[in-house]
C-alpha cells in the first residue's frame, strides 16, 4: 500500500502522483477518461486535478468539460469521497480573473458540473493584480466557511503576492493557502526554485507541480530525428535543441535502465523528491500511458542518482 503525502498544513492525504485532467473532454474522450480514472483509482490513486476552463481551447468546447466528465464519473462510481478533487478558477471563459463575485459564481458552477457540494483543494488558476489580496482571501473563505471548499491553494502566483497572501490571511484568521502549483520539472527548475519555493518552505506549504513532464518531453518519446504525434509535441521537442535538454535526458537514460524502469518514472521520482514537492501533476490519455506515471510511487532515487539528475539539469 502506497504511504498518501499530507498536502501541507491541511487535512488532505495524497497519493504521490496527482492526475491531471486537463485531457478529459480534449485528448481523451468520456470512455477513454472513465478507463483512465478507473485505473489510477484501481492502482490507489486519489488526487485528481482539474479546472474550470479545461478545455476551452479546443473548437466547439465551452470550458468545463473535464469537470463534467470527472463529474459523470463520480456519480457512476460512487466514489466521490475516496478522491481529493482539485480545480481551479479564473481562467473559465465566462468567469475570467478573482474578484469576489466571480468567485462565488464559478465555484458554484463548477460544482454543478462535478455533481458535488464540495471541492477538496481549491485553486486561484492565476494571479489578478488587479484584485487587493484582502478580497481575494475573503472570497476563498467564504467558500471554505459555507463548507463548498476544504482547502485554498495558488497557483501561478508571484512569491510577493503568496507572502502577501499568507500574512492577510495570519493576521485575519481566514482562510490560508495550504498548496502551491507551479511549472517545475527537470527542464524547468527555475519557475519555482528561488523565492517561490522559499515562501512555500518557510510557510509549511505543500507543492503540486504542473509539467511535470514537461509536456512529455521528460518521457523520452522524443529524440533526434523522431517525429511525435501529439499537439503538444512542438513545446516538448523545442527541449531537445538545448543543451540541458540533451544532458538531462542522457541521465534519465542511464538511471533508468539501472532500476528497468520507463524514463518517466525516473523524471517524476526526482520531482517527488524535491523540497515541499507532495504530488507532481501528470495526464494520461490511455490506460496505457498510466504504469510509468503510477511507477513514481514505488521508485526512491539514490542520492547519487539525485545529484546526477540536479546536475545535468543546472542552468
Amino acid at each position: 500500500m502506497t504511504s498518501l503525502r499530507k498536502l501541507g498544513p491541511s487535512e488532505l492525504e495524497v497519493f504521490p502522483l496527482a492526475l491531471g485532467g486537463n485531457v478529459f473532454g480534449w485528448t481523451a474522450d468520456e470512455t477513454q477518461s472513465f478507463a483512465v480514472l478507473d485505473a489510477y483509482a484501481a492502482a490507489g490513486g486519489n488526487f485528481v486535478d482539474t479546472a474550470d476552463t479545461y478545455s476551452a481551447w479546443v473548437p466547439g468546447n465551452k470550458g468545463g468539460e473535464s469537470e463534467t466528465i470527472i463529474g459523470k464519473w463520480f456519480a457512476a462510481r460512487g466514489n466521490r469521497s475516496d478522491i481529493v478533487l482539485a480545480t481551479k478558477v479564473g481562467s473559465h471563459p465566462d468567469y475570467k480573473g478573482l474578484a469576489p463575485d466571480n468567485v462565488r459564481a464559478a465555484a458554484d458552477a463548477s460544482l454543478r458540473r462535478l455533481g458535488t457540494d464540495y471541492i477538496d483543494l481549491y485553486y486561484t488558476h492565476r494571479d489578478d493584480p488587479s484584485v487587493p489580496v484582502e478580497d481575494i482571501i475573503g472570497a476563498l473563505d467564504e467558500l471554505v466557511r459555507a463548507g463548498k471548499v476544504r482547502a485554498i491553494a495558488a497557483s501561478n502566483i508571484s512569491p510577493e503576492r503568496l507572502q502577501e497572501s499568507l500574512e492577510f490571511s495570519d493576521r485575519e484568521g481566514l482562510a490560508r493557502y495550504v498548496a502551491v502549483q507551479p511549472e517545475y520539472n527537470l527542464v524547468s527548475r527555475e519557475t519555482y526554485e528561488g523565492p517561490l519555493q522559499e515562501v512555500a518552505s518557510r510557510s509549511g506549504l505543500a507543492a503540486v507541480p504542473y509539467y511535470a513532464l514537461a509536456s512529455g518531453f521528460l518521457t523520452g518519446k522524443y529524440r533526434p530525428g523522431t517525429t511525435v504525434d501529439s499537439p503538444r509535441a512542438g513545446g516538448a521537442a523545442k527541449h531537445l535543441e538545448t543543451e540541458r535538454g540533451v544532458n538531462v535526458l542522457a541521465a534519465l537514460d542511464e538511471i533508468a535502465r539501472t532500476h528497468d524502469v520507463p524514463v518517466a518514472t525516473v523524471a517524476l521520482a526526482w520531482l517527488a523528491a524535491q523540497p515541499t514537492v507532495a504530488a507532481p501533476i501528470a495526464s494520461a490519455r490511455t490506460v496505457e500511458q498510466l504504469p510509468a506515471l503510477l511507477g513514481v510511487a514505488d521508485l526512491t532515487l539514490t542520492d547519487g542518482e539525485l545529484t546526477t539528475l540536479t546536475k545535468a539539469s543546472a542552468v
